[in-house]
């Protein structure tokens, strides 16, 4: 359901097209951050599998400002967390976005884990 009781997923490359996409839009980014902030939460798969760009990087600030302490929001990504502010262009952005995840969080550390090759295996063993 669209209206926040369900979880929802969504991919970081899928959503950062749709931010290009909503810029060209009268009040589209706004409307953006409307819906991705109401779920009660929002998986984020293939998170910074590519580089953000500024205007992804403002809607990602907002939408973390917005979800804190108010929904969950979880990552899946094989980038290691160090690597993230890096990855999100190291600057004062990047610094407001992890601290609006990294000081509210539970981390789970799959380790080397990959759920795709496991289901796969198991897929060619049945």
């Amino acid at each position: 359901a669209e209206d926040g009781t369900a979880p929802y997923t969504c991919a970081s490359p899928d959503l950062a097209e749709q931010v290009t996409a909503a810029a060209g839009k009268p009040g589209g980014v706004p409307k953006l951050v409307r819906k991705y902030s109401t779920y009660n939460l929002l998986a984020i798969d293939e998170w910074l599998v590519d580089k953000p760009d500024e205007p992804f990087k403002r809607l990602l600030l907002e939408l973390m400002e917005l979800r804190y302490d108010t929904a969950s929001t979880a990552f899946a990504t094989q980038l290691a967390t160090k690597e993230w502010h890096r990855q999100l262009g190291g600057d004062t952005i990047a610094d407001a976005i992890l601290d609006r995840i990294v000081h509210n969080t539970i981390w789970i550390n799959t380790g080397e884990y990959n759920m795709r090759q496991r289901h796969g295996q198991t897929m060619l063993d049945n």
